[in-house]
């Protein structure tokens, strides 16, 4: 597998192939890969302040856990995989979720707004909508907060996501189908536009 690393690509399997002859410094390449969506993904499943942190260890699980790594495949769901448990593990040692206000700093500081010369007002409606989007999340099973995250907000594709997630990829399809339906209750503004005067179907599925 290859993956984008800043305006190069990296081929994961060199280097993987390079760390287990015997070169560890090679993994330094696959590290500078994909430090920022591990980043991103520890901030937005409510590692705060101590994303980094979670991020260096995770690393480090990957990196000791080479041997098992399975050839062929990518590497990048398999380390988020690694992220998500280590988010976890961290927030249930700190006793408490993250409040809503600490993963929308920590989500804008991972990924800041495309343009400093955008419309203010423009940029200012985006962080309205990611907010209410955040808050959103946070009413979800953790199933259906973890789907969403990885697609959406990390832009993940569904083989990724699978990955990521270790579920089967019709169980991502349904557990997003159903999230993105509650989230429609949650944000009436993401609902389809419906002609006037006609109704909106029932859903029985929760």
């Amino acid at each position: 597998m290859r993956t984008r690393e800043g305006g190069r690509t990296v081929d994961e399997a060199a280097v993987i192939a390079r760390v287990r002859a015997g070169t560890p410094e090679a993994y330094a390449e696959l590290v500078r890969a994909h430090t920022g969506i591990a980043l991103r993904a520890a901030r937005a499943l409510g590692a705060g302040a101590d994303a980094e942190d979670v991020v260096q260890q995770a690393f480090f699980k990957a990196y000791c856990a080479l041997g098992r790594f399975r050839d062929g495949s990518a590497f990048r769901p398999w380390l988020l995989s690694i992220v998500a448990n280590e988010t976890r593990n961290t927030v249930r040692r700190a006793g408490r979720q993250r409040s809503l206000a600490d993963r929308e700093a920590a989500f804008i500081k991972a990924e800041p707004l495309k343009s400093s010369s955008a419309d203010p007002a423009v940029a200012a409606l985006a962080s309205e909508r990611r907010i209410a989007l955040l808050g959103a999340l946070e009413k979800l099973s953790e199933d259906h907060r973890l789907v969403v995250t990885y697609r959406y907000l990390l832009e993940m594709d569904e083989p990724e996501t699978a990955a990521a997630l270790g579920w089967p990829r019709g169980t991502v399809k349904s557990r997003l189908s159903r999230a993105l339906r509650k989230l429609c209750r949650l944000l009436p503004e993401l609902e389809p536009r419906r002609p006037l005067g006609t109704k909106g179907g029932g859903e029985g599925d929760e």
